[in-house]
């Protein structure tokens, strides 16, 4: 069961972060590439949770996100094509003294069947890289959306 642990510096607030990451609406493939429009569906959302089905390129999951504690969104798979068991992603955001935000985030990926545990391989050997590079992605489009398109992290 691969788990990836990534970090990302922002110049984000942990709020705006928060604002992206649950910013369930048209678009949402600009700031999660691996969300696109035609697989997200928002099944219920209440003030501190969600329940969301997203996905791309034909691999889907359910989700429940959890934000009651804003500095700590936890995002767990409920139903998937690939995933089960203890798969999800749980995001950390901590302010930094400078005004920046660590992004902390951890994604455990369990397959659940032939199709998950192929993808379990290919997330153990260069998932570190590939959601490194979205995560990266992500921060430039929270940034961009906050700041600008001249936004950067320091």
């Amino acid at each position: 069961m691969p788990t990836i642990h990534l970090h990302q510096t922002t110049i984000a607030t942990p709020g705006q972060f928060l604002a992206g990451l649950t910013d369930f609406g048209p678009g949402r493939s600009e700031l999660f590439g691996n969300s696109a429009d035609n697989y997200l569906k928002v099944h219920d959302r209440g003030p501190s949770e969600a329940d969301v089905t997203e996905g791309s390129g034909g691999i889907w999951e359910r989700l429940h996100y959890d934000w009651s504690d804003p500095h700590r969104i936890v995002m767990t798979t409920t139903d998937s094509n690939a995933w089960g068991g203890h798969s999800g992603h749980t995001y950390t955001l901590t302010p930094q003294p400078d005004g920046t935000t660590d992004v902390g985030v951890v994604v455990v990926r369990e397959g659940k069947n032939i199709k998950g545990r192929l993808l379990g391989i290919l997330v153990g050997t260069g998932g570190k890289r590939i959601l490194g590079k979205a995560l990266g992605n992500t921060v430039k489009a929270i940034e961009a959306r906050n700041y600008g398109a001249e936004a950067g992290s320091p």
